[in-house]
């Protein structure tokens, strides 16, 4: 779908609405595809990087670039959940998903969007990885992270995935009871563009979007690529798995650095060869 994104990020499916909702990041913006096909787009005062269901009917969460708030779609209320980012504006909120608990995590990064949403220079190492509990409690679990990004558990939730764009490299964690320990590398140095965004399918296996690389790598368990899929595109950002049996995976792409290819920004989407996982829900 031609959605014309300056940068697509954020897809989240709602299997009770039937419908997949995502982001422009540098437009201030949140898309909804429903069943019909139809799309509608709500527009914010800053950044959108993230969303996540919601243990509360017809709320999502939504990360802006400054602060967390709850958002009901159909009358558009906003009410802002407390969490607010530190250091913001040199720094925003990147890449966010809730964990099996019902604890939202979500990087941060060294702000790269003007105030009018125009492209700024990422760089630095201002990133920190947030724990936010359905309590309002807020954790730190790692800092000195160029581009936070990545944000996933294993089907049976004892690894924790998480990438540092700038780095080229995914990270694994042990993860219990909503806490990650004993880091270490996972996937690194792939040549074809940076890790993004990625979602885990029912097999254990992690899909990253490649920033860069035109293309998504499926990567087994054990840090292996199993396939490369490729895109007709250079900036390809997030993706999530929905539809019917969640075999659809939908993919987030950016047209930023690429406006000579005109199908950049657009919303694509693949049957994947196994299901993906049900998103769990912020609490």
């Amino acid at each position: 779908m031609p959605a014309g994104d300056w940068c697509g990020e954020g897809p989240v499916w709602s299997s009770e609405e039937r419908s997949l909702y995502w982001t422009d990041i540098n437009r201030f913006l949140i898309h909804r595809l429903d069943a019909r096909g139809a799309v509608r787009t709500w527009i914010f005062d800053e950044p959108v990087t993230a969303l996540a269901l919601t243990g509360r009917a017809g709320t999502l969460a939504a990360a802006l670039a400054s602060r967390l708030v709850l958002w009901r779609p159909e009358s558009d209320e906003r009410r802002d959940h407390g969490f607010r980012l530190p250091g913001w504006p040199a720094v925003r909120l990147n890449d966010g998903r809730p964990d099996a608990r019902g604890s939202f995590w979500v990087g941060s990064m060294r702000n790269n969007v003007a105030p009018d949403g125009a492209p700024r220079e990422a760089g630095g190492t201002d990133g920190v990885l947030y724990r936010i509990d359905p309590d309002g409690a807020v954790s730190e679990w790692r800092r000195g992270i160029g581009v936070s990004n990545t944000i996933a558990w294993s089907p049976d939730h004892s690894v924790f995935y998480s990438a540092d764009t700038l780095c080229n490299m995914i990270y694994a964690y042990d993860s219990d009871g909503g806490a990650i320990r004993n880091e270490r590398p996972f996937f690194a140095g792939f040549e074809r563009g940076l890790p993004d965004g990625s979602a885990m399918d029912s097999a254990g296996f992690l899909w990253n979007c490649r920033w860069g690389g035109g293309c998504i790598v499926r990567i087994a368990p054990g840090g292996a690529i199993d396939r490369v899929i490729e895109m007709p595109v250079r900036n390809i950002t997030s993706c999530t798995f929905g539809g019917e049996e969640l075999r659809t995976l939908f993919i987030t792409t950016a047209s930023l650095d690429a406006p000579q290819n005109r199908l950049a920004g657009s919303l694509f989407a693949l049957e994947a060869p196994v299901p993906g996982l049900p998103e769990n829900k912020f609490l």
